[in-house]
């Protein structure tokens, strides 16, 4: 008897011993896990003339990235700066002197180069604002993690990056993409206050082909979430000569339009644009929801391969995959058809220059 109660006792004082440790081991393993930040490679961000693109986008990115907007709230970084022009060296000081003075939460470190290897070593994101892929893809190929994730911001955006892909062949084809989020949320925004709802009411609409003024907006597969449930845009709004003519061209132009009414370039859309697409393609897309990214063709509807071309994907687990099977009209047909020749065309003279 004496030895029973011994042992109960023993098991009373030994058991919350026990718990505590289990629950010190596993909040442990997460406080490593948010340890490792991910490493962040911007290129192009700093110049001496602001009014550049790559610059004024740069400038509105940084703070995203830092914020947690491109990773989420418990994704630490490392910012790498990195920028080639002679001129850009002082530029690129100042910037990491701000992103230090705003002190960040999420920011554990800023490096600013002009050596490429330095910016690539260990990179796990690249954000390619400035247009020069070929110089920086055998550094990427050498330096960065194995699986490194690529978004080339600068245009021509799909030729950039089918470049990029060409001269970085260790990087996996389906870690190179380009940036169609901007036309896509563009058109999110443009059905949304033409239908009178809120623009996370709307989803689905689709980027195809080229960032360029060919590229096809397509509406058939949208929908709108409505008191009543999801509805068609289609059923919606009946004006289909709105939807294929007056609906494309605006959002085709809206760049245009951003810079003549503000004597510069649509850096700060483009900028949150750039943190959406990486965010879903990390984090991943809600369920029943894709999104347009300019993605290497493997021959999905008919789209020629070997071009980086714009498709709705679905993203999970850091990967993402073409939506299968939608159905495809005549003129959608025709559409897609006509920003492939474009791609095909700019693809052809890039290889020109370059040979």
């Amino acid at each position: 008897m004496d030895y029973l109660e011994l042992l109960l006792k023993g098991l009373v004082v030994l058991f919350p011993i026990a718990f505590c440790w289990m629950l010190i081991t596993y909040k442990w393993s997460f406080r490593k896990i948010e340890k490792e930040p991910m490493k962040v490679l911007v290129t192009g961000p700093s110049v001496s003339d602001f009014q550049l693109c790559s610059v004024q986008m740069g400038y509105a990115i940084l703070p995203m990235i830092a914020r947690g907007v491109m990773l989420g709230p418990d994704h630490s970084v490392t910012l790498h700066l990195f920028d080639n022009i002679e001129q850009a060296d002082e530029a690129l000081n100042g910037i990491k002197m701000e992103l230090t003075d705003a002190a960040f939460p999420l920011l554990k470190g800023v490096i600013a180069t002009m050596d490429i290897v330095e910016a690539c070593k260990d990179i796990n994101i690249v954000v390619m604002l400035g247009g020069f892929p070929r110089k920086e893809a055998s550094a990427l190929g050498k330096h960065a993690v194995a699986d490194c994730k690529v978004l080339v911001v600068a245009n021509p955006a799909n030729t950039n990056a089918l470049i990029l892909k060409e001269f970085a062949p260790s990087i996996p084809e389906k870690n190179i993409t380009c940036l169609t989020r901007l036309d896509h949320n563009r058109a999110l925004s443009q059905i949304a206050e033409r239908l009178k709802v809120y623009v996370t009411d709307v989803k689905n609409v689709i980027i195809w082909g080229n960032h360029s003024s060919t590229q096809y907006l397509d509406v058939n597969h949208a929908t709108v979430t409505t008191p009543n449930g999801e509805r068609p845009i289609k059923e919606l709004d009946t004006d289909d000569h709105w939807l294929k003519n007056e609906f494309i061209n605006t959002v085709q132009q809206c760049g245009a339009a951003i810079i003549k009414a503000r004597k510069a370039s649509s850096a700060l859309s483009a900028a949150s644009a750039a943190c959406d697409h990486m965010r879903d393609w990390v984090l991943g897309t809600p369920k029943g929801t894709w999104v347009s990214m300019g993605v290497y063709s493997d021959g999905s509807y008919g789209i020629p391969k070997d071009i980086i071309y714009s498709f709705p994907v679905k993203c999970q687990k850091g990967k993402w995959s073409n939506v299968k099977g939608l159905k495809i009209d005549d003129f959608s047909r025709a559409k897609m058809d006509a920003t492939a020749k474009d791609i095909i065309d700019e693809k052809e003279v890039a290889h020109s220059c370059l040979n």
